[in-house]
């Protein structure tokens, strides 16, 4: 037997589940096998391309029941949440809505002449790495539409949700998409990079880690393999002195503990104009001292525990390291808090950007507070950050926001809202979130490459 890949659920430390990974040529075969068929698959008629992938979108929320309490196993979201399949549903099903106009061929102009055009045509066989902590939703966000546009799509999934891929491409195949057009793999770092060296693939979207994705990037080195990158994020939220009060701390709170921090758009530094930090902060510590901090497969939690071990001694360490600079922790240890995955989540004050709480990503369920009286302050802070994913701005006045957005380097701009992934709107990042672009049209234009076309009529 070669190489395992263990999932260690965080529910117990136990071994949840375990793949052998791919030998190197096993898994260049299954590179080529979807090569081979992914000709094939692009012939079809889109219609039909979008009636199979939407058949397998429907097939995994008739597992629902089954999917919940597996992913509370494999990383500790609770039960009570329900799963992912309303924003799986919602992404997959924009995409194809708005794949025949996002795909339709570019009329540049006929006359008598010529005719000319631009179409978007597969990249071939993409390559899909998904990261755990929104196993579902982060892989249909390049699957859906990759195989819409005709593409041939492999997946490889994080280890600690391992099942995730096998269920997708079980169900899809089932729906009636082939399957060596949609397969999911295991593989371990090496054969990952060699066959991306080796141009097994035409497009590699990877969303994880900052040094995953450099990792991506210097494999593709000279292959001119296109790479897309979401790697980490820092992201603020800013509350002005306008804000509904009520709506920002809910909100950004949520934003910041939800699915224990571990979100790549999750709150994770807040700023609070000078009029309402106090308030702010008695209300953000009430509701957090207002969880449940518990087993995930238990109703009554409402914060589960991290998905690993390494990654809550992260989070403790920031907050020991910000607490020994002076830093004010306004949450009680939990009883439930084991020193090990379970993690009391926290709310920090008196916190600076000398801290690496404030700076490197935590996710986790800590966030820092400061307070600030100006906007100009506010922006500087926001922008001193190596990451740009998303920014929540909380203001009765859409112009102002507009105005703020357009200094802050970052993604996405909010207002009013946080932690939220519109298809309709193009999910991108800058500095070292990494680059590219999925779902929205965008996305469809990532996943296709343009081909023009310059016809002279022979007319006599």
């Amino acid at each position: 037997m070669g190489q395992m890949l263990k999932c260690v659920s965080p529910i117990d430390g136990s071994v949840y589940a375990e793949r052998e990974v791919l030998s190197a040529e096993a898994a260049f075969k299954s590179a080529a096998r979807a090569r081979a068929a992914q000709a094939e698959w692009a012939a079809r008629p889109l219609q039909e391309r979008v009636d199979l992938v939407m058949a397998g979108v429907a097939a995994v929320g008739a597992m629902n029941d089954e999917i919940v309490p597996e992913l509370a196993h494999m990383m500790g979201r609770p039960v009570r949440y329900g799963g992912e399949f309303g924003g799986f549903n919602e992404r997959a099903s924009y995409m194809a809505e708005i794949a025949a106009d996002a795909l339709a061929d570019i009329a540049v102009g006929e006359d008598e002449t010529f005719e000319r055009y631009i179409k978007r045509i597969p990249h071939g066989v993409v390559f899909v790495v998904a990261p755990w902590n929104y196993p579902y939703m982060t892989a249909i966000n390049t699957v859906a539409p990759a195989l819409i546009a005709g593409n041939a799509v492999v997946l490889k999934h994080a280890t600690q949700t391992l099942l995730v891929g096998e269920r997708m491409a079980q169900v899809f195949h089932a729906a009636g998409v082939p399957e060596d057009v949609f397969q999911n793999v295991f593989l371990s770092h090496d054969v990952t990079n060699d066959l991306i060296a080796g141009k097994a693939f035409d497009f590699v979207n990877f969303t994880g880690s900052v040094g995953g994705g450099q990792a991506m990037e210097r494999a593709a080195a000279g292959t001119f393999t296109g790479v897309g990158t979401e790697l980490g994020g820092k992201d603020p939220g800013y509350v002005m002195e306008d804000a509904d009060l009520d709506a920002a701390v809910d909100t950004l709170i949520d934003g910041a503990m939800f699915n224990s921090g571990q979100c790549c758009c999750g709150i994770e530094r807040i700023y609070v104009h000078e009029s309402l930090y106090d308030a702010f902060v008695a209300k953000a510590v009430e509701v957090v001292r207002g969880y449940k901090l518990g087993n995930p497969l238990d109703a009554e939690t409402t914060i589960g525990p991290m998905a690993n071990i390494r990654f809550a001694d992260e989070v403790r360490a920031q907050i020991s390291e910000a607490v020994a600079a002076g830093a004010v922790a306004h949450i009680e240890t939990s009883a439930e808090d084991d020193g090990g995955a379970y993690l009391t989540p926290q709310i920090l004050t008196n916190v600076s950007h000398d801290m690496r709480v404030m700076r490197d990503e935590s996710f986790g369920p800590v966030v820092g507070i400061m307070k600030v009286s100006s906007d100009e302050e506010a922006i500087a802070l926001m922008n001193d950050s190596e990451f740009g994913l998303t920014a929540s701005l909380w203001t009765r006045d859409v112009d102002r926001a507009a105005q703020v957005g357009d200094q802050i380097e970052t993604g996405t701009v909010f207002m009013n809202r946080a932690d939220y992934l519109d298809p309709g709107l193009c999910w991108t990042g800058c500095k070292n979130t990494g680059r590219g672009g999925g779902l929205s049209v965008i996305g469809y234009h990532n996943l296709t490459r343009p081909k023009s076309y310059h016809l002279k009529k022979v007319t006599s």
